[in-house]
C-alpha cells in the first residue's frame, strides 16, 4: 500500500525466535498500539506469512510446529505487517483480501472494507433474484452483486460505480470467482462492469437493485475509528449532512429503472430505518419493509414497484 506505511525500525525483526514467541510479540505490539481484537490480528497476519493461498495455514499447523525456529523471511514480513496494523492500517487491506459470504474478495484502499452486517442485504435479495436481470449500484469491490451470483442464479448482473479505480478491483474479484467457482455457470447473460455516478451510465430495466451507498453523515466521519476515517476511501462512506443524499438520488429515479415487480434493497444505517422507508414510500414503492441485522439493529430497507 503505497503512500500510507512509515517504516519504523524493530529490533526483533533479526533476533532468532520460535513461531509462538513471535506471534505473542507481535500480540503485544498491537496491544501497545491500541489495536483492536489484538489475538486475532496477530492471528490473521501471521497466517498470511506462510501460503500465498489466502486462509489456508491452519491453527492445526500452528500449533504442531510453534515451538519451530521461525524462517527469516517469515519472521521479517510479519513484523512488517505489525508494524503497519499499529499504525491503524485495516487489517484487510494489509492482507489485501477479506471474507464476505464465505468467499474470498481482495480489498484496497480504493474500496470499502465489506462488513459482516452487509451479508443480510445479500441475503434478503438472494430470494428475488433467481432468472433476473439485478444492478448493483455502488458496487466498491463487487463484493454483493458478485455474492448474489454465486448464491442465487441471477440471469445477469451488472456491477457500477463512479469510482475506476474502485471497479478495476471489482473486476480482478469478478475474475477471480470466475477462476476459483466457475461464477458464469449461475448466469445466463454473464456479468458486466460499468463506470458512472448512480444513474449516470446505467441502461435498461432490471428487475433487482441492491445498493450499499455512502450513509454516514458528515460530521460524524471524523469520530470514526483510526482505520476508517484515515483509510477508508470517503467517498464511500459520506452521505451528506443527514447521511440521506444517496438514498434521495436512488429512490427518486429508482422506478425508472425497476420492471413491473422489481424490488429495490438498499443498506442503511442503524438509525436510518423510517426516514429510508418513508423516503420509499413516497416515491411509490409498495410493501417497503425494514430487516434488523443481528445486532437487532435497522439495515436493510425494500420494497416493490407496482404499477398502480
Amino acid at each position: 500500500m503505497k503512500g500510507i506505511f512509515q517504516p519504523v525500525s524493530c529490533a526483533h525483526m533479526e533476533e532468532k525466535m520460535t513461531l509462538r514467541q513471535m506471534l505473542e510479540q507481535g500480540r503485544l505490539e498491537l496491544i501497545q498500539a491500541g489495536v483492536p481484537e489484538p489475538e486475532e490480528n496477530a492471528w490473521y497476519l501471521m497466517q498470511s506469512c506462510f501460503s500465498d493461498k489466502d486462509f489456508s495455514y491452519r491453527r492445526s499447523d500452528y500449533f504442531l510446529h510453534q515451538e519451530d525456529e521461525a524462517d527469516e523471511t517469515v519472521q521479517r514480513r510479519f513484523f512488517t505487517a505489525v508494524q503497519k496494523r499499529s499504525q491503524r492500517i485495516p487489517l484487510e487491506y494489509i492482507l489485501g483480501y477479506t471474507e464476505f459470504m464465505g468467499l474470498v474478495f481482495e480489498v484496497d484502499e480504493n474500496v470499502l472494507i465489506p462488513r459482516q452486517d452487509t451479508e443480510l442485504l445479500v441475503e434478503t435479495a438472494v430470494p428475488f433474484c433467481a432468472g433476473k436481470r439485478v444492478l448493483d449500484l455502488c458496487t466498491g469491490s463487487g463484493c454483493i452483486g458478485l455474492s448474489i451470483a454465486v448464491a442465487g442464479t441471477p440471469d445477469e448482473v451488472i456491477l457500477s460505480d463512479i469510482s475506476e479505480k474502485a471497479l478495476e478491483t471489482a473486476g480482478r474479484n469478478l475474475q477471480r470467482l470466475q477462476r476459483e467457482y466457475g461464477l458464469l455457470l449461475h448466469t445466463k447473460q454473464g456479468i458486466s462492469i460499468i463506470c458512472g455516478d448512480l444513474w449516470e451510465s446505467v441502461q435498461g430495466t432490471y428487475d433487482v437493485i441492491v445498493s450499499n451507498p455512502p450513509y454516514i453523515e458528515t460530521r460524524e466521519i471524523p469520530e470514526l475509528m483510526p482505520e476508517v476515517k484515515t483509510y477508508e476511501p470517503k467517498s464511500a462512506l459520506d452521505g451528506g449532512v443527514e447521511g440521506m443524499d444517496f438514498y434521495h438520488r436512488i429512490a427518486e429515479r429508482a422506478l425508472e429503472y425497476l420492471n413491473q415487480g422489481g424490488m429495490l434493497f438498499l443498506e442503511i444505517g442503524y438509525n436510518q430505518g423510517e426516514s429510508v422507508r418513508t423516503l420509499m414510500k413516497r416515491q411509490g414503492f409498495s410493501d417497503v419493509r425494514v430487516s434488523k441485522d443481528l445486532a437487532g439493529h435497522d439495515r436493510v430497507v425494500a420494497g416493490k414497484y407496482i404499477d398502480q
